[in-house]
């Protein structure tokens, strides 16, 4: 955007929102009609594929979702028998999420559907272009964070 009166369109913000939303309800969409998962749904079980056990907590800070959605999504997931609390071995008080075997079973399923639609979306890329894509959204969520945990502590005291 050359100027502050730009286009929506032009904005990045949008540009990157819209770009997720249409991957996402791709990806959801073939996922959804077989697993009756939802994106929020979906994003547990892969951060808890990926990682294992994990506090709800830290579920949330990875995925980088409302944390109403992600105990939302928690909820389903649970009643559904798809994941459980066990104990946190770290803190008593306190417990872990991680996938029951029918959900590692499905995220073993879903996981090549997604792959397979991640090499869809990239095949129109040129040689190099997907790791330069790769390496800038890195750069733009490092940013992101930074400009977020400077918004957080508040304006700089001189």
């Amino acid at each position: 955007m050359s100027d502050d009166t730009g286009d929506l369109a032009e904005f990045l913000p949008y540009q990157l929102s819209i770009a997720s939303n249409a991957v996402s309800g791709l990806i959801a969409e073939r996922y959804r009609k077989r697993f009756g998962l939802k994106i929020p749904e979906w994003r547990v079980m892969a951060v808890l594929g990926d990682r294992g056990s994990t506090t709800q907590r830290a579920l949330t800070a990875a995925i980088l979702m409302d944390k109403v959605a992600v105990n939302r999504a928690v909820k389903v997931l649970e009643e559904r028998g798809l994941i459980a609390r066990v104990p946190n071995p770290g803190d008593g008080r306190s417990h872990l999420l991680a996938l029951t075997p029918e959900g590692r079973a499905i995220h073993a399923e879903v996981m090549p559907l997604a792959r397979a639609t991640e090499r869809e979306l990239l095949a129109d890329l040129a040689p190099g272009e997907e790791d330069a894509l790769r390496r800038l959204l890195g750069v733009l969520r490092a940013s992101a964070m930074r400009l977020a945990r400077q918004t957080q502590s508040g304006p700089e005291q001189y």
